[in-house]
């Protein structure tokens, strides 16, 4: 073993017990970290690192003499000998220990066999399937053998606290010092586990490795770190996972569950829920009068399911992909979602759940779904309720420091506004105006005023809607108290407000004092056949520009009287959907800045207020320069600009997606995370233009891709001012939007 110290960098055979960091690549994983334990004084036996290059080159049947002189040295020093694979990447391919080395020639055969097994196909294999180089060297660490070696973690893998275990219990638990785990955690700025034997003077550390948690222990191992100062805050906020959070936030499958599930489908929206099988919106609120929320299963929902599905524990609906109104409207509740599970079906008539196997699962069955995994389950499972932890709170503040862009969520409703403010939201990005017009008595009006004959009947409506409207928006900004909030004025197509059945249409003729006949007519005339990109948005507005001086009448009163009530300043932010061209914003800021004016001449004054167009269209991208000539703001909804670009149906791509992914036609769903090269680039195109004809233009993202990390992390790059997500994903966004700006200023050095 006589190797002098300034030799030991680019020796081939290298003392674990020296000075000086080692490289990765030469001397393996397992080598650096021996080292790195040696050199901080605690306890590791003597050896040997084989480099990578000396083991690939190595001749047993003639081992040379420097080769032999070392061995025999350690051997004479600490007996039999055991050998260790060290590769670069722990766990690609590397093979077993090989024990119980008494001899020179032993040891010789030993590195003959371990790099035999580390190159077969298997091994290559490995390495390929993992993204590495398959002809990587693997280096190997030749240690004295230790009597009963252990595994030792010093932290819960479910929670991140500390507590010190052995796996096997082969020594004393008080052999482990009290402070390994902290001195091993500064050392390497990480959780480790160690595997270690007892030996006459003490614990001595064979190996030590990054410790595995649960995403909620990742958090709090991380915090900790940071808190010693074994890392930094900003090292912190990048080792955790943003969709880790949920863990946080949902009610989730008790550990141990072992259950089969009835069918998998798309994870819609995070967490589990159990509860009885429900078919209707109906049946759902009335569950949840009797305390005991249901499963609310559709073949799809729409808006006339809102209440429904805010009554609901939980939401599965047979058709859908990840930005299907289902998807949309559970994460925006913090519902449980399940959607496209393949194999089953709903028999409405019999009101049943079919499963893929025959069976059926009548309406009151227990049902369990775990919208994180998109598993369906039979049976009431046991759930763990969410318990946000004090890590948690301190990493969102830590988040909050190093962000630049602003996160505001996605809220049509004064329980999801709360929710949004209580976790961290700065604002509403997304108020859908729509949702709050299904309840049975309004949808009532809102019928009457789309099936309006003369204009006293149009007047009554309107007047009805426009009371509620206002309370609405009153609550909504004294819940926000002075933070920004965008209202977008009314786009579904208006049909969607009509009833479909007969006796539905029945009913709503003996309501308006019309003959049946007469209502069926009209509700056919104002079918359309792709009512998505028919009558709706701002062609709404500019057709019938009264529905929008209304809302926007609501809008601009009820800020004036919560700014009233609360005594903090409101700024409406009125959004105008699917504008297309330039003339359309023209248009419908005359109607809303002259709503505004004749509310000066009544009251005196007017709140500030700014106008803005939502970008859904390819065309409004492209054209951003000239809508931002008159929009003050423009908020890109990317769920519907995804779908016009690729013309995929965001209800009905879900059946293919996974095939399309896993073909690789598609790198990722695009409902999912943004098409970079698509989307992405009208995106960039649609920022460049708007800021050269209006510098001082505000852009955001309301679509559910501001709730995705890759997604963020392209808005960050981009120059977005702020994203908008559904509420309980709003803390994801926190962090993922700190990830990115960290990102970005470490790039530019």
């Amino acid at each position: 073993m006589q190797i002098a110290a300034e030799d030991v960098e680019n020796a081939q055979i290298t003392p674990i017990h020296g000075r000086g960091a080692l490289d990765v690549v030469r001397c393996g994983a397992r080598g650096a970290t021996l080292r790195r334990i040696a050199a901080a004084g605690l306890k590791t036996p003597a050896g040997l690192i084989l480099s990578a290059d000396f083991v690939q080159s190595f001749d047993p049947s003639a081992p040379g003499p420097d080769f032999s002189r070392a061995m025999s040295d350690l051997l004479a020093e600490s007996g039999p000998l055991t050998l260790r694979p060290s590769p670069a990447r722990r766990r690609s391919g590397e093979g077993a220990a090989i024990r119980d080395l008494a001899d020179v020639e032993a040891v010789a055969a030993a590195i003959a066999k371990a790099r035999e097994g580390y190159d077969s196909i298997t091994g290559r294999t490995l390495r390929a399937a993992m993204g590495l180089d398959e002809k990587a060297g693997l280096a190997l660490v030749l240690q004295s053998m230790a009597a009963a070696p252990d595994r030792v973690w010093f932290r819960r893998p479910a929670d991140g606290w500390p507590e010190i275990k052995l796996q096997r219990g082969r020594f004393p638990i008080d052999a482990v010092p009290v402070d390994l785990g902290i001195r091993l955690e500064a050392l390497f700025g990480d959780a480790v586990e160690v595997q270690a034997a007892l030996g006459p003077e003490g614990l001595i550390i064979l190996d030590a490795y990054p410790a595995a948690f649960a995403p909620r222990a990742g958090l709090k191992v991380a915090v900790d770190l940071a808190q010693r100062g074994a890392i930094t805050r900003e090292q912190a906020l990048m080792r955790v996972d943003p969709t880790a959070l949920t863990d946080e936030l949902h009610p989730r499958l008790a550990a141990g569950n072992e259950a089969s599930p009835l069918a998998r489908g798309l994870a819609a929206s995070p967490g589990a829920a159990t509860g009885p099988l429900v078919f209707s919106a109906a049946a759902a609120e009335h569950a949840a009068a009797q305390k005991t929320p249901a499963i609310l299963a559709r073949v799809e929902t729409g808006p006339e399911d809102i209440r429904g599905m805010h009554a609901a524990a939980g939401v599965l609906t047979i058709k859908g992909g990840l930005s299907s109104h289902a998807a949309v409207v559970a994460r925006g509740l913090g519902r449980p979602c399940v959607v496209g599970p393949q194999g089953l079906t709903i028999d409405r008539d019999a009101r049943a759940l079919i499963l893929a196997d025959g069976r059926r699962l009548q309406e009151g069955a227990a049902l369990t779904i775990d919208g994180t995994a998109g598993a369906i389950f039979e049976g009431a499972a046991e759930l763990t309720p969410p318990e946000p932890s004090a890590a948690f709170a301190l990493l969102m503040g830590w988040a909050d420091e190093a962000r630049r862009m602003r996160i505001r969520a996605n809220t049509d409703t004064p329980e999801e506004a709360r929710i949004a403010r209580r976790l961290g939201a700065e604002g509403i990005g997304l108020c859908r105006t729509e949702h709050m017009l299904f309840a049975p008595g309004r949808q009532t009006q809102m019928r009457s005023l789309i099936l309006s004959e003369t204009a006293a009947d149009r007047e009554t409506a309107l007047a009805a809607l426009l009371a509620w409207q206002r309370d609405d928006f009153t609550e909504l900004f004294e819940i926000m108290r002075g933070l920004p909030v965008i209202i977008r004025l009314l786009d579904p197509p208006l049909h969607e407000f009509l009833p479909r059945r007969p006796s539905a249409i029945r009913a709503l003729a003996e309501a308006l004092g019309r003959s049946e006949a007469d209502v069926a007519r009209r509700v056919e005339e104002l079918r359309e056949f792709n009512p998505m990109l028919g009558m709706r948005g701002c062609r709404v507005g500019v057709t019938q520009p009264d529905i929008y001086a209304m809302q926007a009448r609501a809008i601009l009163e009820a800020a004036a009287d919560a700014a009233a009530k609360t005594g903090e300043p409101v700024t409406p932010e009125i959004m105008v959907p699917l504008v297309s061209a330039k003339r359309e914003m023209e248009i419908l800021k005359d109607v809303i800045d002259g709503v505004a004016a004749a509310i000066r001449r009544e009251r005196g004054d007017v709140v500030p207020y700014r106008v803005g167009a939502m970008v859904e269209t390819p065309r409004a991208a492209l054209r951003a320069d000239a809508i931002a000539e008159t929009a003050e703001f423009l908020s890109f909804g990317t769920n519907d600009l995804t779908q016009m670009t690729y013309g995929l149906s965001r209800d009905d791509a879900g059946r293919f997606m996974r095939d399309y992914v896993r073909q690789e036609v598609f790198p990722e769903d695009p409902f999912r995370s943004l098409d970079m090269e698509g989307v992405g680039e009208l995106l960039s195109l649609a920022v460049e233009r708007a800021r050269r004809a209006r510098p001082d233009v505000m852009m955001g993202i309301c679509g559910e891709h501001g709730g995705d990390a890759a997604s963020i992390n392209f808005f960050e790059r981009s120059g977005f001012d702020y994203i908008s997500c559904s509420p309980f994903r709003v803390p994801a966004a926190r962090l993922a939007a700190a990830q990115a700006r960290i990102a970005t200023r470490s790039e530019a050095g």
